[in-house]
């Protein structure tokens, strides 16, 4: 999986959520951080963002993880951040599953 497609597909997504929403939804670059960034981003949306990404790139992201705050810092990741995260996420789980294949 290619970052800078998740980026754009990411992108996509989250403008579309503000539009459907109507909020208003800021210049969105690879260095903005949703959570801080969009209006009214928070835990009831960013699980259903993560859910229409999925389903954009035709990936698996588990429903636990949140691909927009790094667990290790707690800080909120910019959306090329989240871009590779979720690349990372997908390469490993392909490893997982081989392994056990």
């Amino acid at each position: 999986m290619d970052p800078v497609i998740v980026k754009e597909t990411l992108i996509k997504v989250l403008s579309q959520i503000q539009a459907d929403s109507g909020l208003e939804c800021p210049a969105l670059t690879g260095a903005t951080k949703p959570i801080e960034n969009i209006p009214k981003f928070d835990s009831k949306v960013w699980p259903v963002a993560t859910t229409i990404l999925a389903t954009e790139i035709k990936a698996e992201i588990p429903n636990d993880v949140n691909i927009f705050v790094d667990e290790a810092t707690k800080l909120a990741r910019t959306i090329d951040e989240t871009a590779v995260f979720v690349c990372n996420l997908l390469k490993k789980q392909g490893e997982q599953e081989a392994a056990a294949a």
